[in-house]
């Protein structure tokens, strides 16, 4: 994959994280340097680690799914991004512990928030891409994202969330249905 289309998928991967931060800005008083620095470093931290994990995975089963692996790049990508599109009509809240920045809150957010970037780094297994590159910028994007997020919704509260989530959805449609016309092409 080309930078642009990985710098794509890491801004719709990041659109989860991006929401949970506004959350967190939304629920601050004033925001400390170190709330920048744990957003940066759970969600971030995740979003780069799991597209490893996912392409281990993927690699391990590479040689079983190699006549079909654009279309399993694809569905899945696909899968993601329409996902995050129907979640994006869903209603954002910021329970009691958006105020809290503890490990026992923030570890299971980046969990649930890197759960598509796991799937994406199957799918760059499947492409035989630049894995290290990839979830670095992944990684980094992610890690912007949340802190300009939380900077965001401490100014403005939630009327981004379902925004950037919607357009990550879409972003990821895109990227799925570029890779699976560009491979169809370049079989005839």
């Amino acid at each position: 994959m080309e930078f642009w289309s990985v710098f794509l998928v890491a801004c719709a991967l990041s659109a989860d994280a991006f929401a949970v931060s506004l959350c967190k800005g939304f629920s601050l008083k004033k925001i400390e340097p170190k709330h920048y620095a744990i957003v940066a470093a759970y969600f971030g931290g995740f979003q780069g680690a799991m597209p490893l994990l996912g392409y281990a995975l993927g690699f391990s089963l590479s040689a079983f799914i190699a006549k079909f692996d654009h279309w399993i790049a694809f569905g899945l990508l696909s899968f993601i991004g329409l996902k995050m599109i129907k979640e994006s009509f869903g209603e954002h809240s910021c329970g009691v512990e958006g105020a809290d920045f503890g490990y026992k809150i923030m570890l299971p957010l980046a969990i649930a928030t890197s759960i598509d970037a796991l799937a994406v780094g199957v799918s760059l297994a499947v492409l035989e891409t630049h894995i290290f590159a990839n979830a670095l910028c992944i990684g980094v994007v992610s890690a912007a994202f949340s802190i300009l997020a939380l900077k965001v919704g401490n100014r403005f509260g939630l009327r981004f969330a379902n925004k950037a989530e919607l357009l990550g959805g879409a972003i990821l449609v895109l990227i799925g249905t570029k890779i699976l016309v560009q491979h169809l092409i370049e079989g005839i």
